[in-house]
């Protein structure tokens, strides 16, 4: 059973804030249900956005699933103008490039060519701005997803050991009508990111701890 999980990161991805230039970084454990499975760090300088993620997952001591995924974006303000993301799933590989041009945002994914607006966001879970779309490209395969978000208010969680009150929101991603994307969002009281969990199409819970 192991072997057909199917871990979506869109957990990954990728915004610039435009009116915070500073450099950020973020590094967090993934952790599948009570497993570490490895970790998925994000560096974001001015407007280039670099994601790295690798797990693994165990059972009985063999790897029985492997992913690695990477994903360099350029934004112009709040709209993707260039990406470059490769995944690897249990072998399979997956190249996704996206270019602005002419007005409108053209993506191609292993052979696969669509055009999307000229204004695209992906998974940038670290900018609130994100809880206000209702469409976000998955670049680990390209998906343009339709999206819901619900708030569902305060809440305290643990990070990196300490209680904080933090805004929960839960965000659902379709694709063709099909559920895809079920992720909990956590953002504390100065609207940083500080958790994520989701669950995969499986039942998995994937969870995000922030170190």
């Amino acid at each position: 059973m192991v072997k057909t999980i199917k871990i979506s990161t869109a957990l990954l991805f990728c915004l610039l804030n435009s009116q915070n230039l500073q450099a950020k970084d973020w590094s967090f454990e993934v952790w599948l249900d009570k497993q570490n499975i490895g970790t998925h760090s994000f560096s974001l300088e001015q407007n280039k956005l670099l994601s790295r993620a690798d797990f693994k997952v165990k059972v009985l001591f063999i790897n029985a699933y492997r992913y690695q995924h990477q994903a360099d974006e350029t934004w112009q303000g709040q709209c993707l103008s260039q990406l470059s993301a490769r995944t690897t799933e249990n072998k399979v590989l997956t190249e996704v490039k996206g270019q602005l041009q002419g007005g409108q945002f053209a993506v191609e994914s292993n052979g696969r060519k669509q055009t999307l607006p000229a204004c695209v966001m992906t998974f940038a879970y670290w900018n609130p701005e994100i809880l206000k779309q209702t469409r976000l490209l998955n670049p680990q395969n390209a998906e343009y997803l339709d999206v819901t978000v619900t708030d569902q208010g305060l809440k305290d969680i643990v990070v990196k050991g300490q209680t904080v009150s933090a805004h929960q929101y839960y965000l659902l991603g379709k694709f063709e009508n099909k559920e895809k994307l079920k992720i909990t969002l956590w953002y504390d009281q100065q609207q940083q990111w500080v958790a994520l969990e989701s669950i995969t199409p499986e039942g998995y819970k994937i969870v995000y701890k922030l170190i």
